[in-house]
């Protein structure tokens, strides 16, 4: 699949701020988080403002984004018209938390309606980002991602990402953040062997081939003719093709910099290390590890319509 920038930047960013707000509301409800008004203004700024830019983004990829409100109406059987509904949902219910966060941090003490909100607006949250990895993981012309490993992932990089980010706003305003970067390296950890396991998995199951495409099973099939003397829509969005050490070369920067360059600074930082530089390159190399493993994501996509085009195997 043709990796768009937009799609690319929509996943990554409100992946983040989903998972940023969703550990916010967590470390209130657990009592693991001293929040004041900084906290809780900049996290929850940057939290909606990653969600909200994420998902303008998204719109750019539509031949027509001003048709983008029909998205809504096929919540029964589309998956990107529950990511919509719930995305829609999670606002209302995400400015009260923060509103009523900000209101009791006056009184000083646990409220349980406010953490009632945010547990309601955190599984909003996490209905978003589920619904955005189904919206790939049930498409069954693409083999690499109809597992549910696609969703996992979704969600797991979400709050991994959504962890270090929440470090930084924690050490920007000077409150402690040991719990949080252990939390953060048990998140980036997990993220780390589900992706492992998901390349794994890619490059060993086999998916359709030319034969089974055809149902010509006698012997090897090849195409003799494309039907076309210049390339098409779906040979330039279904058919991209990315070198194979690009490929590679992508992989070891997810590795290194999406996870272990984090793991190492947020080490660091629990072993008590100054915490805000090392945090704001902590979240730098992530954003920048993720990145590389969304493009990968859509690059290493092999839709089965490449079978009619030459293709021998997905």
């Amino acid at each position: 699949m043709h990796p768009a920038f937009s799609v690319i930047f929509f996943t990554v960013a409100s992946g983040a701020g989903y998972g940023l707000f969703i550990l916010m509301a967590l470390g209130y409800i657990l009592g693991f988080v001293e929040f004041d008004k900084g906290v809780t203004l900049v996290g929850g700024l940057l939290s909606l403002a990653l969600i909200s830019a994420g998902l303008l983004s998204s719109t750019l990829h539509l031949a027509n984004p001003k048709n983008a409100w029909r998205a809504f109406f096929r919540f029964r059987t589309s998956w990107l018209a529950r990511e919509g509904v719930f995305a829609v949902l999670f606002y209302p219910v995400a400015l009260l938390f923060l509103l009523g966060l900000w209101v009791n941090l006056e009184a000083g003490v646990y409220n349980g309606f406010v953490a009632f909100i945010g547990v309601a607006a955190s599984l909003l949250a996490l209905a978003t980002l589920f619904s955005t990895g189904m919206i790939y993981g049930c498409l069954k012309t693409i083999r690499q991602w109809n597992t549910a490993l696609t969703p996992t992932n979704y969600l797991l990089l979400g709050l991994a990402t959504g962890g270090v980010l929440f470090v930084l706003v924690l050490a920007w305003n000077g409150k402690p953040t040991l719990v949080m970067a252990s939390l953060s390296l048990a998140l980036l950890t997990i993220a780390a062997i589900s992706k492992a396991i998901y390349y794994f998995w890619v490059r060993t199951v086999i998916g359709p081939t030319i034969n089974t495409a055809t149902g010509f099973t006698r012997a090897q099939v090849r195409l003799l003719d494309t039907g076309h003397t210049a390339g098409t829509f779906l040979t330039d969005e279904f058919a991209y093709f990315a070198p194979a050490k690009l490929l590679l070369a992508l992989r070891i920067t997810v590795f290194v910099a999406g996870f272990f360059i984090p793991l190492m600074l947020l080490g660091f930082m629990v072993l008590g290390a100054q915490a805000s530089g090392l945090a704001f390159l902590a979240m730098l190399s992530s954003f920048i590890g993720i990145g590389a493993e969304r493009w990968l994501f859509f690059a290493e996509a092999r839709h089965v319509i490449r079978l009619y085009h030459g293709a021998q195997h997905t």
